[in-house]
């Protein structure tokens, strides 16, 4: 009996002890705690580990799709009424990106590398062949009368040529040569003159089977934050094209990764080569992709904002003080002095007039939005959408009469939506990696549950016990009489 009695108030004892614990772990946090810790020091670029193999050779597919504005009225634009163009599109490529020239330096806390990024055309994914002709703005002939303007004999005999051979505002040019280039008349015959000068025009020419520049990466061995940041672009810590310091800094990673144990109030900094300079994005919401899931963040308004909404943007001028309105960002400056505003599709977030300026625009959250999906846990994106648009600064200049009465504009030419969802494979990881998480998170929680069970069994024993107490006095004086 007493032996008995021992056990019951064991349980007792040990219930509360572990019930204690639980409460403990729970209000310490010390389980989640060492989760983050154990997966900062884990998510490294370093041989051998899996982000590093996920950093070097993505195995998500990327899907890069085209969509162009085709001009319906190029005549009536010479006369001076509003641009008309239709969307066609999707003309969409295959991406395959990996790292290459891989070499890690200054003890693996840095790593040096180059992005060789591949095209492949994906027919079945698009509404028609490469082959399929669109009607743009002549992008070479606009940068040469934009570089010329000012030379009024020069400027005279580049249009005479033009008139006689037939070259103007506008262009018929199939998608394929628009994209990956073709051999330009105009820039042909002034290669003659300027032998440097190359006669070949595409919106993303020598961007195939090339990279964007040589770049040092932090790993993150020394902090994790530090995953994949950019420390030099082509040997540069900052860029010159801007009028600031701030303007011209270079934050944050390429965009394809970010570090893991990420918070909904950060501020995720990346820069892109595509828009020669840095951008932060900010978390929106929560979101789930294939059973992952997420937080969804997306570049703020204030981002391509103008000087008056957002005084940092001020050294993106160019020239200081010749600003243009918000979401739109003249790149002229590293793109060869070609007239380049980038902006987001169909003006999405930009300012009303640019919107109005050109009949078609319809711009849409959900189709012309950029957003990251990323796991905050290990900081793997489980699905994003970079989209952005180039357009072409068109306005009148009397001395090339090609220009006609063109009013000035910011003229779309073709928008862009590289895109990209986890794969099953690396899903399938990624979900084992996260119940193994749910699993060590609840133990403090499985230890008070464990402690309660402990404690009804507990309460229980005792209650019995005291029944058979009470059972066995009530039948002793029975027996005595």
């Amino acid at each position: 009996m007493l032996l008995k009695t021992c056990c019951i108030y064991s349980i007792g004892v040990f219930s509360n002890l572990i019930l204690i614990s639980g409460i403990a772990l729970v209000l310490s946090d010390v389980f989640p705690r060492l989760l983050k810790s154990v997966v900062e020091k884990e998510i490294v670029l370093k041989n051998g580990t899996e982000a590093f193999k996920a950093w070097e050779n993505p195995p998500a597919p990327i899907y890069m799709q085209f969509y162009f504005f085709n001009v319906t009225n190029p005549l009536e634009v010479l006369e001076g009424e509003r641009p008309a163009v239709i969307e066609i599109g999707p003309y969409t490529y295959r991406e395959y990106r990996p790292m290459e020239q891989v070499d890690f330096q200054e003890n693996g806390t840095k790593v040096a590398a180059v992005n060789i990024k591949t095209y492949i055309f994906q027919r079945n994914m698009s509404r028609g062949p490469e082959s399929e002709l669109i009607r743009t703005v002549n992008i070479p002939a606009m940068t040469v009368m934009e570089q010329f303007k000012d030379h009024s004999m020069i400027a005279k005999l580049i249009s005479a040529y033009m008139k006689s051979s037939g070259d103007g505002l506008f262009t018929t040019r199939t998608a394929g040569e628009l994209l990956w280039g073709y051999k330009d008349g105009l820039l042909t015959a002034l290669k003659k003159f300027k032998p440097d000068l190359d006669d070949v025009f595409g919106l993303f020419y020598k961007s195939n089977a090339s990279s964007d520049g040589d770049y040092v990466f932090f790993t993150g061995q020394q902090n994790h934050e530090d995953f994949a940041r950019v420390d030099t672009w082509n040997g540069d810590s900052k860029m010159s094209w801007w009028t600031s310091d701030e303007c011209n800094m270079i934050n944050g990673t390429n965009g394809a990764s970010f570090h893991p144990v990420i918070s909904k109030n950060e501020t995720l900094y990346m820069f892109s080569s595509d828009l020669c300079r840095s951008l932060y994005v900010l978390y929106e919401e929560e979101v789930t992709v294939k059973g992952i899931p997420g937080y969804r963040f997306i570049p703020p308004s204030k981002v391509f904002a103008n000087k008056t909404l957002n005084p940092a943007n001020a050294g993106f001028c160019v020239p200081a003080e010749n600003c243009l309105g918000s979401g739109v960002l003249n790149v002229s400056p590293c793109k060869q002095g070609a007239p380049i505003i980038m902006s987001s599709p169909h003006f999405y977030q930009a300012d009303e007039k640019y919107v109005q300026g050109v009949f078609g625009m319809r711009p849409q959250k959900e189709q012309h939005q950029t957003m990251i999906d990323i796991n905050p846990l290990t900081g793997i994106i489980v699905r994003a959408a970079k989209r952005f648009q180039v357009n072409v600064n068109v306005e009148k200049i009397p001395v090339f009469e090609q220009t006609g009465n063109v009013r000035t504009v910011i003229f779309p030419v073709v928008y862009l939506n590289e895109s990209v969802v986890i794969d099953d494979s690396s899903a399938g990881k990624l979900q084992k990696i996260l119940a193994q998480r749910d699993v060590v998170v609840n133990i403090p929680f499985m230890l008070i549950g464990l402690g309660i069970i402990l404690g009804g069994v507990f309460m229980f024993l005792m209650c019995r016990q005291k029944v058979s107490v009470s059972t066995a006095t009530e039948r002793q004086p029975l027996l005595s009489s």
